[in-house]
């Protein structure tokens, strides 16, 4: 249960009183807070109920401060970055949301090492490595979310992602205590990290990467946004978590991962539709959620149809990729073998 401190009780002029952490994270420069903040505000999904309080930070260098008050406030918290692979519940969440996203790219570069705040865009990252000539983040154009978001998610396209860039992260502990942590013990694997849980808020990254042609760089950018406008929704008008299952492991020496778009696709996925959630026509493994229309529950229904669809065809079973927070009944994906 949420500590009672968490919650926001309303007078009896309809303005909500505040707890005392409230009034020290809102004097922080650079944050804001929220009470009852709608999710759906905050999601590409647009989806979701509200949380207790949304704390608003932009800033790398003023988030172990925010974690600090938080720690001593008893409140039940966890991260997001720009949630561009989240889906919540209709019914909210019962605590705060610490969401970590920087107004303005915080990036600096020493020779092939770059230096960024973990509430950077990661398509900032990415534009920024282009223009000065740097290779190695080629396949993050055009992946929407924060670098913390996609370091903890070890996000990635093309066969490459950022586990192969990342040299060491800032971590900020639950007590609000900055740890620097070499990459090499973060756990990360495909589309995973230790940093999944939440318990570490990544304040600040080192990636190395190799001298490439501006020029070239920028060309490929320009290719590989075309491709992703050609194949995929545009969250920004067309509600979306982009790919919600993740590839399937590799089964033959050659070592490459298996589509789960081509599974969906083979299984009838693009024809799905529950409530106001339906398959994209063009990609058999996105969801996306019609605007005033779609629940939360509508695309947990139509994902556990699309997953329940691929099992039945061919004994193979999908497991998310988008998060799911909050109250939502037992998935497919949740039984085991």
């Amino acid at each position: 249960m949420t500590d009672r401190s968490c919650s926001s009780s309303v007078r009896s002029n309809g303005i909500p009183d505040s707890p005392a952490w409230v009034h020290a994270v809102a004097a922080i420069p650079g944050c804001r807070v929220v009470p009852n903040a709608p999710m759906a505000q905050v999601t590409t999904f647009r989806l979701g109920g509200p949380c207790a309080w949304r704390v608003d930070c932009s800033e790398a260098d003023r988030v172990a401060e925010v974690v600090a008050v938080l720690a001593t406030s008893g409140c039940t918290w966890r991260v997001m970055g720009s949630g561009s692979n989240l889906l919540v519940s209709d019914a909210g969440l019962d605590q705060v949301i610490l969401r970590f996203v920087a107004r303005h790219p915080d990036i600096r570069r020493e020779g092939l090492w770059v230096s960024v705040g973990g509430s950077t865009l990661l398509d900032d990252l990415a534009a920024f490595c282009a223009r000065e000539g740097l290779d190695g983040l080629r396949f993050a154009n055009g992946i929407p979310g924060t670098v913390g978001g996609a370091i903890a998610g070890n996000a990635g396209a093309f066969g490459e992602d950022m586990a192969g860039v990342l040299v060491q992260v800032d971590l900020v502990n639950r007590e609000g205590r900055v740890v620097h942590v070499s990459s090499r013990d973060l756990g990360m694997g495909y589309r995973r990290s230790s940093l999944q849980d939440g318990a570490w808020v990544v304040s600040q990254a080192v990636f190395q990467l190799q001298p490439g042609p501006p020029e070239q760089l920028g060309s490929e950018r320009e290719r590989i946004l075309s491709l992703r406008r050609t194949k995929h929704p545009d969250w920004r008008v067309c509600p979306t978590a982009g790919s919600f299952f993740r590839n399937l492991a590799p089964t033959s020496a050659a070592g490459v991962r298996q589509a789960a778009g081509w599974f969906l696709e083979q299984a009838g996925a693009k024809s799905f539709r529950e409530g106001g959630a339906r398959v994209f026509e063009k990609h058999a493994n996105i969801i996306v959620a019609e605007p005033g229309v779609a629940t939360a529950e509508d695309v947990r229904r139509l994902a556990n149809r699309m997953a329940e669809a691929v099992y039945a065809k061919f004994g193979l079973r999908l497991h998310p990729e988008v998060r799911l927070w909050g109250n939502f009944p037992a998935n497919f994906w949740d039984t085991s073998e």
